[in-house]
């Protein structure tokens, strides 16, 4: 799950993104690094909050124990509108577009691909989550041993290339400290999706000990693996064609085996993403059943199938609005807008692990390495990354979080209406 749902596209595209802001190669693996580091130090803190409240919805299930249900039910509100649903409307569009370069798609084909994908692995997950977790694993296998090839063959073939870590004299070394938190932010994106196992906790076997080991094994693993396909893309490629390439792994391909090449990695990209998406697809569900069984969304979000034990209607609401997000091509808008309010709430819950730690009665089975250290780093990176989104682009930002805080009617809404029904009873 950890390494399945990280491992999508992004890392066959993103490169391009982050060496267009830092024009040096060590600054270009310091960020990934960076990013690495961060990612871990999160997946600290998840690790043990998850070794004690073990009840799904994982983030949501955090910030709610920590702060205020209000708190939560926006993590929930931004993730099903936003965050989550456009994630997946956002890969299932990669995978269609790279199903087009075997099979010709229109604008239309290529949406109608990307629902088909959505549907099916939907399917696959509403008739069991040993289904859902089965593929993802063989999926995640699948890519982890192709990731391996690629760095192997990139350095031993590319070996016979000219030059290798070639940067342009063209290129600044000089970065600002704004430019590499840029940089930082297209390299968390890459990362994105390392807290998504939590959400299934109650649905994991000795739950306290796995997720925890799974968090910490599996970024660490990505790390590696992220640096390592780095470090293949600027050794085959001179840096300047890695800034501004649109694929940078089918161009280091083609530049290793020669023409076709491109062809191999888009097959991989297509067998890496739709891996991706059936763990997204998985996770997001058990949020909404969480909130459902709270008293937060309509109870027939949380009903629970008798055969199948998933929550299956939180399931078919999700694959509903990832289709028409993908049908109107919405989502690329209002994922932009909203995806970077994902770490206020990251920074809120580590905040919260150190309200919790406070709290008599806490019993947790696990204790974040480098604590206080490590999480208050956690906590001022998070939000050192949202001022200076909100700085670089106000209008944007501004758009992303009046989308969050429209959430604050519907909660209390819903509060007001758990109420009178308590009342009543």
């Amino acid at each position: 799950m950890v390494v399945g749902t990280i491992i999508g596209a992004s890392i066959f595209v993103q490169p391009s993104e982050i060496t267009g802001q830092v024009h040096s190669i060590p600054g270009v693996l310091l960020v990934w690094g960076v990013c690495g580091v961060l990612t871990f130090i999160g997946a600290l803190v998840c690790a043990e909050l998850a070794s004690t409240f073990t009840d799904t919805g994982g983030v949501y299930v955090y910030l709610t124990k920590a702060f205020r249900p209000v708190v939560g039910f926006l993590w929930g509100w931004a993730m099903f509108w936003s965050m989550h649903s456009g994630i997946i409307a956002a890969i299932a569009v990669i995978f269609a577009r790279y199903t087009a370069y075997f099979i010709p798609l229109g604008g239309w084909g290529v949406k109608a691909v990307a629902i088909a994908a959505i549907l099916v692995l939907s399917g696959v997950n509403y008739v069991g989550v040993r289904h859902g977790s089965t593929l993802q694993t063989l999926f995640t296998g699948g890519k982890l041993l192709a990731i391996c090839l690629i760095i192997a063959v990139g350095f031993s073939l590319g070996s016979r290339l000219p030059e290798h870590f070639v940067t342009p004299d063209t290129f600044s070394e000089t970065t600002s400290l704004s430019t590499f938190l840029t940089a930082l932010v297209a390299g968390l994106f890459a990362f994105g999706g390392w807290h998504m196992v939590t959400y299934s906790s109650e649905e994991t076997v000795d739950s306290r000990a796995t997720i925890p080991r799974a968090l910490l094994l599996g970024t660490a693993l990505v790390t590696v693996c992220y640096i390592g396909m780095n470090a293949v893309y600027m050794y085959v490629l001179p840096l300047d064609t890695v800034a501004s390439s649109t694929r940078v792994a089918a161009d280091a391909a083609d530049a290793v085996i020669g023409v076709g090449g491109g062809g191999s990695l888009s097959a991989i990209v297509m067998f890496s993403t739709f891996g991706a998406l059936s763990g997204i697809i998985l996770a997001g569900p058990r949020v909404y059943y969480a909130m459902a069984r709270d008293g937060l969304l309509f109870g027939w979000v949380g009903t629970i199938h008798p055969r199948f034990r998933t929550p299956t209607r939180a399931i078919m609401i999700q694959a509903i609005w990832s289709c028409v997000l993908v049908g109107t091509g919405t989502f690329q808008a209002l994922f932009t807008r909203v995806v970077y309010t994902e770490w206020i709430f990251f920074g809120l819950m580590t905040i919260g692990l150190f309200m919790l730690r406070r709290r008599r009665g806490v019993r947790r089975s696990y204790s974040a390495w480098g604590y206080p250290v490590l999480p208050a780093l956690f906590v001022i990176s998070s939000f050192a990354i949202v001022a200076n989104q909100v700085v670089s682009d106000p209008v944007e930002s501004a758009m992303g979080l009046s989308l969050v805080i429209a959430g604050l009617p519907v909660y209390y809404f819903w509060a007001r209406r758990r109420y009178v029904q308590e009342g009543s009873t």
